[in-house]
């Protein structure tokens, strides 16, 4: 292969990091745009949030033709294939990431229209703790990272903890207040939203194990200790 076509693909390749990046930028954004939403019960916001889904979604489409570009132009293999592919899966779950986003706003609309129920401080750990998954997951895959990998793997129970928590709590509520029902649901809805998000940050740093060490550890429980 000639100099110039190899020096092309490396560019390319780093353009699909960069795209990576720039669709994982705009995803943690979401989320802690579409939580200010909610504590400040901020509307306008919250349906802000969902307008840029678009871009979420087109970015998932450029990354989707980019990666299929390469494979049928370049056929890589080994390392390079498993960057592509990774980047293929990594995508996916920012789009869903992304949906999830979407979908906080528009119960935050929703609640934003009653009373509030009870401060929200479970919820904005959560959203807080599930950003910094998705920020580190992100971290590992630009510097090929195993052991950041890892660590994000390992953090997903304290999003499961808090979100069992919170349902406890909100069964109360509604056993003792009827009419709470509604906004206890809602806010049960919001816990689910930022337990997927969290899970979505640990497939991604499942992804990036792969890609580095070629070794799977998806469906692994609990994670391993290193790897």
């Amino acid at each position: 292969m000639p100099l110039h076509t190899d020096r092309l693909y490396e560019e390319e390749l780093q353009q699909l990091r960069a795209k990576i990046l720039e669709m994982g930028g705009l995803v943690e954004k979401q989320i802690g745009d579409a939580m200010v939403s909610l504590v400040d019960r901020n509307s306008p916001l919250a349906r802000e949030v969902i307008e840029r889904d678009h871009t979420v979604n087109y970015l998932d489409v450029t990354v989707d033709e980019t990666c299929t570009r390469l494979l049928a132009l370049h056929q890589p293999a080994g390392r390079d294939l498993r960057l592509i592919m990774t980047s293929l899966k990594i995508t996916t779950d920012l789009e869903r990431i992304g949906d999830m986003a979407q979908n906080i706003c528009e119960r935050a609309i929703e609640l934003n229209q009653e009373p509030p129920l009870k401060p929200y401080v479970d919820l904005p750990r959560m959203a807080n703790w599930a950003q910094s998954m998705l920020r580190d997951s992100l971290d590992a895959f630009v510097r090929e990272d195993t052991e950041l990998a890892l660590q994000v793997c390992q953090r997903d129970d304290f999003i499961d903890n808090l979100t069992a928590q919170l349902f406890s709590e909100m069964l109360s509520y509604m056993a003792q207040d009827p009419q709470s029902v509604g906004r206890a649901t809602r806010i049960l809805f919001l816990a689910k939203y930022l337990e997927r998000i969290a899970d979505h940050a640990t497939n991604i740093g499942e992804m990036v194990i792969y890609m580095v060490k070629g070794k799977s550890i998806r469906h692994v429980s609990p994670p391993p200790t290193s790897v």
